[in-house]
């Protein structure tokens, strides 16, 4: 399909700092649907200047009544209705729909979070492939709701406490979901993403991958220019390691790779990735062994927020180091930065400097599929796309041990493609037990594996009793120190999916 054709189908989406806005951005490429996410406090001269067929106003940790609270620009419901505009309304999205063009938004009686039911309440466009009465499980997540509506407005869906749960003005083309149809918790949210991008909107797909590598390279290039040099920060995940291909096939040598051994890797996961990056990828990288530094520098720290710092200053101070070492051997000083990130890390996250972002709450200030996507169209080994994500747990001796006979136990099984993350946490307690026809005193560790589209909700995996047994058994009878082996089983939420 002609690229001015895919853009002229683009669905713009506004973050309000929902921790799933991003999200939403996937699944309507997934759908082979060109969309862009910005700041939901962009100018109008910014949100027109991208010419969009369809608007999503993100949801949002905020409330629509308070001071200050995040909202889209003046003028921008009337640029919509005078250019044919679709616009949908995310949770908090419909709310701001609602308060804008004149309805009520208050505190809920009862607030709605995760799973509930909503009914149809009238066969309309947004539910047009819907019958009235038909119920589905949604994905709720507000504490305010619309208590009155704007005029023209009409409620096509309720939560089966009575929430507005759906409103539409079809005259005015605004739509509104008060829950979170991008989430795999509302198993149906795709087929209404699906019916109003497609038969309300009209949009048509053809959008992929393979339209925005070549643009992609062109923007690197743009960007860099023709003799400046780039430095990768390389952490050995999917989305580092994408992100390198990717500049190394825009820039070739130019790119300047340096891998991090900061004594927190998983068992060989330094000679794994290294043999990766120079063997399958030939890629330009320093591994720089820092383990020392960064260990002695998280001694005795239990706070989970105050180790990301200390280690996220530690890394910016070996970067530092390497790019004056490389500017003495170029004689110029590296001009870019590189570093490849999930939209987890995005949206869990405080905004990132320069990102333009003021509406996320954090979640959290570090994490761990479109990259992947992106990394076998550059021929990334299929089998390191596949690699888990890195735990954010931070291991040591005895998890090492333990983490590598779980995976490995995992791969044994053919199991490990079906889950999305896994690996061993040491617990900080001791467990009394008998081994060898003795008393022990010793360590408990617990295995987490879920599955997952994103990262963003989680489920547990369920394996087989025998699988557990065995597992447990090798665990004990291997590693000196530990005799007691739990299974995390909760979800996401209310549980993040890594263990601090």
């Amino acid at each position: 399909m002609d690229p001015k054709a895919v853009k002229s189908d683009l669905v713009l989406i506004l973050d309000y700092g929902s921790q799933y806005t991003h999200l939403i951005t996937r699944r309507i490429r997934s759908l082979n649907i060109f969309s862009l996410c910005i700041s939901g406090t962009s100018s109008l001269e910014t949100i027109t200047s991208h010419s969009p067929k369809a608007v999503i106003l993100s949801g949002g940790p905020h409330s629509v009544h308070s001071v200050n609270s995040p909202t889209f620009p003046s003028g921008f419901v009337e640029w919509a209705q005078k250019g044919g505009i679709f616009v949908l309304g995310i949770c908090y999205g419909l709310q701001l729909i609602v308060q804008r063009l004149g309805g009520l938004v208050e505190v809920g009686e009862e607030q709605e979070y995760g799973r509930m039911e909503i009914e149809v309440a009238k066969n309309l466009g947004i539910f047009g492939n819907k019958k009235v009465g038909d119920k589905q499980v949604v994905w709720m997540s507000h504490g305010d709701e619309a208590v009155k509506l704007p005029d023209g407005f009409e409620v096509v869906a309720r939560s089966q406490q009575g929430a507005v749960a759906a409103v539409e003005n079809r005259e005015m083309r605004f739509f509104g979901l008060q829950y979170h149809p991008e989430v795999t918790h509302s198993p149906e949210g795709m087929d209404t993403l699906r019916y109003f991008l497609f038969d309300v909107c009209e949009v048509s797909a053809g959008w992929n991958m393979e339209n925005i590598l070549d643009e992609e390279i062109k923007v690197i290039n743009d960007t860099v220019g023709p003799e400046e040099h780039v430095i990768c920060a390389l952490s050995g995940g999917v989305d580092s390691t994408v992100a390198a291909t990717l500049v190394h096939k825009a820039i070739g040598d130019r790119l300047h790779c340096v891998f991090v051994d900061n004594g927190l890797l998983r068992y060989k996961e330094r000679e794994r990735v290294m043999e990766t990056f120079e063997s399958d990828l030939h890629l330009p990288v320093t591994c720089v062994d820092a383990s020392n530094e960064f260990l002695d520098k998280l001694k005795g720290v239990l706070d989970p927020e105050m180790k990301r710092k200390i280690i996220g200053k530690e890394f910016i101070s070996i970067f530092d180091a390497f790019a004056h070492e490389l500017e003495k051997k170029l004689g110029r000083k590296p001009a870019y930065l590189v570093q490849g990130t999930l939209y987890p890390d995005v949206i869990e996250s405080c905004p990132p400097p320069g990102s333009g972002k003021t509406c996320s709450h954090t979640i959290k200030s570090h994490h761990n599929d479109e990259v992947r996507q992106l990394g076998r169209i550059l021929n990334v080994p299929d089998a390191f796309l596949k690699r888990h994500p890195f735990p954010g747990s931070w291991p040591c001796y005895i998890l090492r041990q333990v983490d590598e006979i779980f995976i490995q136990a995992i791969k044994d099984a053919g199991l490990y493609d079906s889950i999305w993350q896994a690996f061993a946490v040491f617990l900080p307690i001791r467990s009394v037990g008998v081994q060898g026809d003795q008393r022990t005193h010793s360590h408990v560790v617990a295995l987490r594996a879920v599955t997952s589209q994103d990262g963003m909700t989680a489920d547990w995996y369920y394996f087989e009793h025998k699988f557990l047994d065995d597992v447990t058994r090798k665990i004990c009878n291997s590693v000196r120190g530990v005799n007691r082996v739990v299974q995390d089983i909760t979800s996401k939420p209310p549980s993040t999916i890594e263990w601090e």
